[in-house]
């Protein structure tokens, strides 16, 4: 997720098991552990510059590094391997590796045997990080701006050793495209399985952690369907609001249990996935028979807890570790350098339990 700075955030990740988040800033990068809140290290300004885009593998030495806001040192079009293990006081003596396109790079996604390098309309697979070499290269339909403030590179990657999966948006308006990395022969344009997910052009996509459920909002951002990524059929469809809304970020826990979606309405909703039941309905579902204008309404599963962040900063949201068996936390990291944690109960009570500005938590040692 990538929003024009406030307080100097340029975007935010988090690492693939949602353990630690990763934040680009005007003055370098700062790496924090979610929980406990602390600063597990930064690269300031006079290393790295301004930077638009990072990428976390895991909890590992290596960071993907894609330069941007108002001086930057490295370009915007290249993707930079920095490895701290590395030894060497000069930044050069940690950059190991450049990827080089001739149009921006817009996200870049990573797992322990291969790096995704998103563009505009193309996205590029390789060998990673030993010998790296090109694997594949697929054609999108143009990734979208659904906000002005929020430029978009449309891509998941499935970070589990038994399943390679790759989503990213069709040439279609509102589909979406599986790849299975593991299956594909590299160097061949094999045809990615195409799901019709929306209606109009897909503006958010996340897998859950073992590649079995892709869940996806459109520029509407009203609903999220789900689909199951080997059959290919809709699982159950989740209803955000009524009003239209710029989706930011979709993260499932890790049992895939429950789904957690923030937007640009200033609202995390929680939704239950594993027990349907846990989840609002409308009053007009008890009625009866409904015309078909109010059906698709009227059948839609509203979330069983909800909180609010500050609307004008947006937010990734992702789930915490779990307290009991029936207390469960969804955290909130926001770009105006605020950090949220919620705790809610399968029967919809949710409770602010911590509050933070990481910005103000810092670390003495480099990362």
């Amino acid at each position: 997720m990538t929003q024009q700075p406030l307080r100097g955030v340029t975007s935010l990740r988090f690492n693939q098991d949602q353990s630690c988040f990763c934040c680009a800033m005007e003055t370098g990068v700062r790496i924090y552990n979610v929980e406990p809140l602390m600063e597990k290290g930064h690269l300031d300004h006079e290393q790295v510059g301004s930077m638009g885009l990072v990428e976390m593998l895991h909890r590992s030495n290596l960071l993907a590094l894609v330069g941007g806001g108002s001086s930057p040192k490295f370009s915007e079009i290249s993707v930079l391997i920095w490895d701290d293990a590395r030894e060497g006081k000069d930044s050069k003596d940690k950059l190991v590796l450049e990827f080089t396109f001739t149009k921006p790079v817009l996200a870049v996604r990573m797992r322990h045997d291969k790096i995704v390098i998103v563009l505009k309309n193309r996205i590029y697979v390789y060998s990673f990080p030993d010998n790296p070499r090109k694997l594949f290269e697929f054609d999108t339909r143009d990734n979208p701006k659904a906000h002005p403030l929020h430029t978009l590179g449309l891509c998941d990657l499935c970070p589990s050793l038994e399943k390679q999966l790759l989503v990213f948006p069709g040439h279609k308006c509102g589909s979406l495209q599986l790849v299975d990395l593991a299956s594909t022969k590299p160097g061949t344009s094999s045809a990615p399985f195409t799901i019709n997910a929306h209606q109009s052009d897909v503006a958010c996509v996340s897998l859950n952690q073992p590649g079995t459920v892709v869940a996806s909002a459109s520029q509407k951002g009203t609903l999220i369907r789900l689909f199951d990524t080997q059959s290919k059929e809709k699982l159950v469809e989740l209803r955000r609001g009524t009003d239209p809304a710029t989706l930011y970020c979709i993260n499932f826990s890790h049992d895939s249990s429950f789904l957690c979606a923030s937007s640009d309405k200033g609202t995390v909703h929680i939704f239950a996935l594993k027990d349907t039941r846990l989840n609002r309905r409308s009053a007009l579902a008890r009625v009866g028979k409904v015309g078909p204008m109010i059906g698709q309404y009227v059948d839609s599963q509203w979330s069983l807890a909800s909180f609010t962040v500050p609307a004008e900063s947006a937010c990734i949201c992702a789930f915490g570790r779990n307290t009991s068996k029936n207390v469960n936390s969804v955290i909130a990291i926001c770009v105006d350098g605020t950090f949220h944690k919620y705790v809610f109960t399968p029967d919809g009570n949710c409770n602010r339990e911590a509050f933070d500005v990481y910005l103000d938590i810092c670390d003495d040692d480099d990362f």
